[in-house]
């Protein structure tokens, strides 16, 4: 699912218009953003736990060429599913 698909589900399953679900989604985005720029996680209970890490720079190699590079430090997202999703997609499996 693409965010077109996504806004459009959001104001079908809600009964917005399409402009609404798009600044819905906007907005969640500026928050989760905003959250993990400041080094606080965002948890939304049963679904899962947005929250940033800092990655260490370290050596590396070029798949294509064999050349050593280095990979410079960096702040990445991670996302931890929460227990009703876990359940939710686990259920689905069966």
């Amino acid at each position: 699912m693409v965010k077109r698909e996504f806004v459009k589900e959001i104001s079908e399953r809600m009964s917005i218009t399409q402009v609404e679900a798009k600044q819905f989604v906007k907005v969640f985005q500026d928050i989760l953003t905003e959250e993990l720029q400041q080094n606080r996680p965002l948890e939304l209970q049963g679904f899962g736990t947005f929250s940033s890490w800092k990655q260490i720079g370290r050596a590396a190699r070029n798949p294509k060429t064999g050349v050593p590079c280095w990979i410079e430090p960096r702040v990445s997202a991670k996302f931890r599913p929460g227990k009703f999703l876990l359940e939710a997609l686990n259920e689905a499996d069966k």
